[in-house]
């Protein structure tokens, strides 16, 4: 009886820790997407962590670091290429997926520099939230805000042009 037991309960710890492994190496893909803004140049830019280095960022003015969701490093099923613009002229970083406007037509808006990001899911699931691309066309600066963002904060702003982009990562509930 006790062998019988102490199998029993030797066999749960182990898959507790094999799932508990699998789980670790599935969020070694996840990276985590932040908004910074510019106080000088009054834009906002997406990044993922590590994209370009905190102490630069400070550097170059940004503040108001702000997580939006995570995505992931390397291309999937259902998933998106995101790429980071830059308008040398407004001085405005926009992310931008794959295919949502062609090379040309950013190219036209003035935009260059065009630098892989992440990729994010196009599908809806369980963990997955809207991320929308708002549009200000006085100063045509983009923001990328995650459904649960403080949209009237952007809106207040002159930020009207909404746009669905593809979906972001939610791994828990306390994130929001």
């Amino acid at each position: 009886m006790k062998k019988t037991l102490f199998t029993m309960i030797a066999f749960t710890v182990l898959i507790s820790f094999q799932q508990i492994a699998n789980a670790q190496e599935v969020n070694t893909d996840l990276v985590r997407v932040f908004r910074w803004m510019n106080t000088v140049d009054n834009n906002f830019v997406t990044l993922a962590d590590g994209e370009i280095q905190e102490g630069q960022l400070l550097q170059w003015k940004y503040k108001e670091k702000t997580f939006l969701f995570y995505a992931y490093r390397t291309p999937g099923p259902d998933r998106v290429a995101v790429y980071r613009w830059i308008n040398p002229v407004t001085k405005d970083q926009a992310s931008i997926a794959e295919d949502e406007f062609s090379d040309s037509d950013m190219q036209q808006k003035g935009y260059t520099l065009k630098a892989l990001q992440y990729y994010a899911p196009i599908r809806r699931a369980q963990n997955h939230i809207p991320v929308y691309n708002w549009y200000k066309s006085k100063s045509k600066d983009w923001v990328t805000i995650p459904e649960f963002g403080d949209t009237d904060k952007y809106w207040d702003k002159g930020y009207k042009q909404k746009k669905f982009q593809y979906y972001g990562v939610m791994r828990n509930e306390y994130e929001k």
